[in-house]
């Protein structure tokens, strides 16, 4: 049987050489449109992940939107108003008169739906009419006999034949429309109040001028189980003559009477002992005031003037204790005549007699909207319940406008700068998106949770990158093979630990443990770089016989044996330490003798244990530019008469230097987006302070606590989605900068 060879130079071989050819292009060019294709969507789904969070994020940013939606020509317009809102749903409107008329009209057509009417004795007549806090919905009347009518607006709702019907009604919550306040000779002029389920209070001028506070308190019979009231009156003797707003906080705590450029705040909370607290001098240049309405929750006073400018009062400690004080200003085109503020928010309207509609917002110092409608002769206004809806009363009728104001808390400056908010001594860096109170004043700055990322950052990388350097370094430079191929694998392979096994074991074991043996931690800190050298130092003086006896491929290992023995000295000893140098409890001598809080889970824990999560990163990527620096380089410069020590020195690491920095950036990059172990070995305390015995809270450990409970939609739910934004635009740039140091490095040692 003949065997048939193929020569090279015949047609056969160069037909299966073409094939050959053709497959290996084929191969090659689908891998190269494969490389292309992976690394375009690797770019894609960058971009994609960079415009959703600028989608979600972007409407925190825009302006409120206010829209004409209904006018109702009013019934009795020559009748002053006194209040005036509508239900939660927005399908009626409502106006209370200053005689005793509560008004409703549908909200869809402006068609009175009825009139209630309160009932007055007949030998008495309504001398003055107050308003209670807008989210009580709430009036009051002052009669001539030293009678009061306290009413309540009610809206229920019910579903006949499945559709939403909402019923008005005005309801008494004392049960009986009449309570005696004063003697039947004493008329409660100019009367304001405040009322709760077993307190009441009322404030109100006699005819003649003398001021009254009437106080209430109710207690309920265990027997019966009716609430049964007992009433005190005082006088305010040093209350001002002439008083042309009178006002009251819903927790009848302070009384609040404006004379002229003058508010006086009196301190009521016990009715037998009235006091003034202060007089706070409202006068501007040139101006005059136009009224005074309390922001939601009572904390702060709004004032405004004829030339448009409104002023911000709340109370601040001070050494004449706490004292109200202008905290911020916002200046219109035209003069305020009334001020509106949201039931909970810290959002208000204004109106000018020109009809300038201005909405705006304190925390955030926002000027929300401005426009000025078609409304003559502009007089009270009122927010709905749940903010989306503005009645202004103008012109003998009633004007609807739908409101849009869904995110007026945040701004740039009540992000990144420093903010006064109520009840605070000065302005603040303050994250705290949640209270138990309805009236909370949303704390969004992102300055807290930025600075700890940074400070949880830097702690950990002054713990990992000397470590892995000088790791890397002498694993690759001078480590012999057999120890290398065990020491490299070991640390690559601590990367796989799951980062919650990290911050599980910080924060339980970890912590306590560093809270009780902290002086053996600082000795450690000493004892362990001192003993390395001078155990160093003492192999250098051994005789060569001696040295010889250990074989040169497991001369790294002698360290062990030293550094187990330093560390459990140290921790041994650390009591003794305690006691001799600490009046033995070196945490109570942190916090009384150096005046440094010491919190528990602290920085130096995090940086100890995200430490150990970035070592690895930054060894490996290290390790190997070290090891792939061109042997050809280092023995040159051995054969020119370098030391070890010069050639690591000025050839080997110059050359990695690259590779080095990209390590670190890397180990950077990884410490900036660590979530697990600072959420678990922190106290999560938003604060900005740079003690290595205090927490933080950082970017991601905050948006792992607080996304699941935001509600999507929500001023605080795209902040958060914010702060993932701000880690994506910093870990970006890092990376970037990296990359093009790296590069320049390269291209400057290149051409060792």
């Amino acid at each position: 049987m003949e065997t048939q060879v193929t020569q090279p130079g015949s047609t056969a071989a160069k037909l299966l050489m073409g094939r050959g050819s053709n497959r290996r292009a084929w191969q090659d060019k689908l891998t190269q449109v494969g490389v292309t294709f992976g690394g375009t969507m690797v770019f894609v789904a960058l971009l994609l992940i960079f415009f959703y969070l600028l989608y979600v994020v972007k409407p925190i940013f825009d302006g409120a939107d206010v829209t004409p939606v209904m006018t109702a020509q009013l019934d009795k317009p020559d009748v002053a108003t006194l209040m005036v809102g509508s239900d939660e749903q927005n399908e009626i409107i409502y106006r209370v008169t200053s005689q005793g008329e509560v008004q409703f009209y549908r909200a869809t057509t402006g068609q009175l739906i009825e009139t209630n009417s309160i009932e007055i004795p007949s030998d008495a007549r309504i001398v003055s009419s107050a308003t209670a806090f807008p989210s009580q919905q709430r009036f009051a009347y002052g009669l001539s006999n030293g009678q009061v009518i306290i009413a309540d607006l009610q809206f229920g709702v019910t579903y006949p034949d499945n559709q939403r019907l909402i019923t008005p009604n005005v309801s008494f919550p004392l049960g009986q429309p009449l309570l005696q306040v004063a003697g039947g000779d004493v008329a409660l002029n100019q009367l304001t109040f405040a009322y709760s389920s077993d307190r009441m209070s009322f404030a109100y001028r006699s005819d003649a001028g003398q001021w009254f506070l009437s106080r209430q308190e109710g207690e309920e019979n265990m027997m019966t189980e009716e609430v049964e009231w007992t009433a005190t009156s005082s006088v305010i003797s040093d209350a001002p003559v002439q008083v042309q707003q009178q006002l009251m906080t819903p927790d009848q705590r302070q009384l609040l009477l404006r004379s002229g450029n003058r508010l006086f705040v009196y301190d009521i909370r016990d009715a037998e002992a009235i006091t003034l607290m202060q007089v706070i001098e409202l006068e501007r240049a040139k101006t005059k005031v136009t009224d005074v309405s309390l922001l939601a929750g009572a904390s702060s006073v709004l004032v405004s003037y004829d030339n448009g400018l409104i002023l911000q009062y709340f109370q601040v400690n001070g050494d004449k204790g706490r004292q109200y004080q202008a905290i911020r200003q916002f200046s219109n085109q035209a003069g305020v005549k009334r001020i509106a503020s949201e039931f909970y928010r810290k959002s208000f309207a204004t109106i000018s007699d020109s009809g300038e509609l201005n909405l705006l917002y304190t925390t955030s110092q926002r000027k929300l909207f401005s426009q000025r409608f078609d409304l003559k002769q502009p007089g009270v206004m009122g927010f709905s319940p749940r903010s989306n809806a503005l009645v202004v009363e103008a012109g003998g009728q009633l004007h609807l406008f739908a409101v849009d104001n869904s995110h007026p808390e945040v701004s740039w400056s009540a992000m990144w700068d420093k903010v006064w908010y109520e009840g605070y001594p000065e302005p603040q860096y303050v994250w705290q998106s949640t209270s138990g109170s309805d009236d909370f004043e949303a704390k969004l700055s992102l300055m807290p949770l930025a600075f700890g990322t940074m400070k949880a950052a830097l702690y950990a990388m002054l713990f990992a990158t000397p470590l892995a350097i000088a790791g890397a370094i002498y694993t690759a430079y001078f480590m012999s093979p057999k120890v290398r191929a065990v020491v490299k694998p070991t640390i690559e392979i601590m990367e796989a630990l799951p980062t919650v096994i990290l911050g599980f074991l910080a924060g339980l074991w970890l912590a306590p443990l560093i809270e009780d043996n902290l002086p053996g931690l600082l000795l450690l800190l000493v004892l362990l770089p001192c003993s390395i050298l001078l155990t160093a130092f003492a192999w250098h003086q051994l005789p060569g016989r001696w040295k010889q006896r250990l074989p040169e491929t497991y001369q790294e290992l002698m360290l062990l044996p030293v550094i187990v023995f330093i560390g459990w000295f140290s921790f041994y000893i650390s009591p003794v330490v305690e006691q001799v140098f600490f009046g033995g409890d070196s945490r109570m001598y942190i916090t009384n003798e150096l005046g440094i809080t010491f919190d528990q889970r602290n920085a130096l824990v995090v940086g100890i244990a995200m430490g150990f999560a970035v070592i690895p990163t930054i060894f490996s990527i290290a390790e190997d530019a070290v090891f792939s620096v061109p042997r050809h380089l280092s023995n040159g410069s051995l054969a020119l008469g370098a030391t070890n020590w010069q050639t690591l020195t000025r050839v080997v690491l110059l050359t990695a230097s690259p590779g080095i920095f990209s390590a670190v950036m890397m180990g950077l990059g990884r410490a900036v987006g660590e979530t697990m172990i600072v959420l678990m070995a922190t106290g999560n305390t938003a604060i900005m302070e740079w003690s290595v015995f205090e927490g933080m809270r950082t970017l991601a450990a905050n948006i792992a606590v607080e996304m699941p409970e935001s509600a999507i939609g929500s001023s605080h739910y795209r902040v958060l989605f914010l702060a993932a934004f701000v880690l994506f635009i910093f870990t970006f740039l890092v990376n970037t900068i990296a990359e093009v140091v790296r590069q320049r490095l390269r291209e400057r040692y290149s051409s060792l």
